[in-house]
């Protein structure tokens, strides 16, 4: 990596990707819209487009136990970009992707990220994916994330896409595309926590399109103060699949949640299930957890934590 990472970026990067020093495996570290950071590996060529912001990342076919990390850390305020990247995962891989954005905005204007993904995957491949974002600084600028993440999957492959919002994020609004192919399958894993004045929304759908297909999405929320989030989850069964969106959100203070989870099957061999549940804190999990000694504040905010774990 290059030496102009300071403690700022680093801080950052180990919240969004786990990252301390330099990375085991293919990187490439964007930092206000340059390149901290690339190396490849033999199995994993990271380059960049040429025709537009962002980079291609090949991973060889047979390739097993590698991680490719793509952080992104932006620290001026006023910045704002769009990104895109194209991953081609070879057939019969195992690795891991571990991406994700961190903002540091001390100034007054909004500091803005907005991401690309478009994930093939090969037959019989299988990809874990993370991503976190997370937002800070002592400024009145609005730090702005809007991922986008597309993933087409191949005969067999299977997919585990795990996101998180940690906290310091104004605004976001995620976009989710899946297509799965014959025997394919794919989990999906939300956590959002919004808090303030923040807006989260999340637009996903998921296509089963090939016999034996299966798709899972699991989503959990927690809104405080006057914040506002969104969920719009779809399966859509095209053929003999097994497709279940599960949503579940705690909601606090003066906020606002909508969810509206959708199933569409357009096979009668189609098997699709949703469920969505919108509630407050138990009173009777607080009234135990403060005769053990805790105060309020300290035992909503254990709930919360398992809750999102």
């Amino acid at each position: 990596m290059s030496g102009d990472l300071n403690h700022v970026d680093e801080a950052l990067l180990e919240l969004i990707a786990d990252v301390t020093g330099k990375p085991k495996g293919a990187f490439n570290i964007r930092k206000n819209s340059g390149c901290s950071g690339r190396e490849s590996t033999e199995n994993i060529v990271i380059t960049s487009k040429e025709d537009k912001p962002g980079i291609d990342i090949r991973i060889a076919p047979g390739t097993k136990n590698e991680t490719c990390y793509i952080p992104v850390i932006i620290t001026e305020s006023g910045l704002s970009e769009t990104v895109y990247n194209d991953f081609y995962i070879g057939e019969d891989c195992d690795v891991k992707i571990v991406a994700g954005c961190g903002i540091h905005n001390c100034g007054c204007e909004e500091s803005r990220h907005d991401g690309v993904h478009t994930l093939h995957l090969g037959k019989n491949a299988r990809v874990c994916y993370s991503e976190k974002h997370y937002g800070e600084g002592d400024g009145n600028g609005k730090n702005v994330m809007n991922p986008k993440t597309v993933a087409y999957l191949d005969e067999g492959a299977f997919l585990q896409m795990d996101t998180i919002q940690i906290a310091g994020v104004d605004s976001t609004d995620r976009d989710t595309r899946i297509v799965c192919g014959k025997d394919a399958e794919t989990v999906i894993t939300e956590r959002l926590l919004t808090h303030g004045e923040q807006y989260a929304g999340s637009d996903m759908e998921i296509v089963l399109d090939g016999d034996n297909a299966r798709g899972r999405v699991i989503s959990r929320s927690v809104a405080k103060g006057h914040s506002e989030q969104v969920f719009l989850p779809r399966v859509i069964g095209n053929d003999r699949c097994f497709g279940h969106v599960q949503c579940d959100s705690i909601i606090m203070d003066e906020a606002k949640i909508r969810s509206v989870p959708e199933i569409a099957a357009n096979s009668t061999e189609a098997q699709l299930i949703h469920e969505a549940a919108i509630g407050k804190i138990a009173g009777d999990q607080l009234l135990k957890l403060q005769t053990l000694g805790l105060t309020q504040e300290e035992a909503e905010d254990c709930i919360l934590k398992g809750f999102l774990a």
